[in-house]
């Protein structure tokens, strides 16, 4: 779905596909070893061209971002919200993507694999059912609560919902593409990000590619 019909669901069923959000990564992201997590693509393979170190920790980055700014919308009149830059983030090595050397081991691999994968992947999950009980509280009136983004102008806690529903959908599918390329198409794969198509490989820049700054 696109931003537009995700901000026309039912407050509700946006909210519980909000919350859903991680079950959109694909599960084969756990049998990467560390070398893989770390493959970048060129612009040509279609799979956008952050590392899949980089992703999963961009997209919990953006939840953290995403979840004060709703509740700044709620608590405030009017705030006026922080721009951030992803590419800083990767350039500053916030993900761990620019490191010295790999495990010696098979375990030792798995060991820094799940390391890396597993923080991320928690604060992805715990902030959104956190954020989705709460927003579930809100009335309609305090969705549509404003917050003034630098950029993108005049934004409601529903639009901020919906963005980051789609946010991590969208990065989810490049996630599906490049564990194709790394581990090979997998069998069955019931993912939503499958179903879903995309005519770009993200940003120029490696980045997102939908604005989530």
């Amino acid at each position: 779905m696109t931003k537009e019909q995700l901000i026309n669901l039912p407050s509700a069923a946006l909210i519980s596909r909000y919350r859903r959000g991680i079950e959109n990564f694909d599960r084969r992201v756990f049998e990467l070893n560390e070398r893989e997590l770390d493959t970048a693509f060129l612009p040509e393979a279609g799979v956008g061209l952050w590392p899949v170190r980089v992703l999963v920790g961009h997209c919990a980055d953006a939840d953290l971002a995403a979840i004060h700014r709703m509740r700044r919308a709620v608590a405030e009149e009017n705030p006026l919200l922080a721009d951030w830059d992803e590419n800083a983030f990767v350039d500053q090595n916030l993900y761990g993507n620019d490191h010295a050397g790999y495990a010696d081991s098979v375990e030792g691999d798995r060991a820094r694999v799940m390391q890396s994968l597993g923080g991320h992947m928690a604060v992805i999950h715990t902030l959104r059912q956190w954020a989705g009980q709460w927003l579930l509280t809100l009335t309609e009136a305090q969705l549509d609560r404003l917050a003034m983004h630098p950029v993108k102008g005049p934004m409601t806690v529903r639009q901020i919902v919906a963005s980051y529903t789609f946010h991590i959908e969208h990065h989810a599918q490049f996630l599906t593409k490049k564990l194709d390329k790394l581990v090979g198409p997998a069998e069955n794969v019931s993912s939503g990000a499958n179903a879903r198509s995309e005519k770009t490989g993200g940003a120029k820049s490696g980045g997102c590619g939908c604005n989530c700054g």
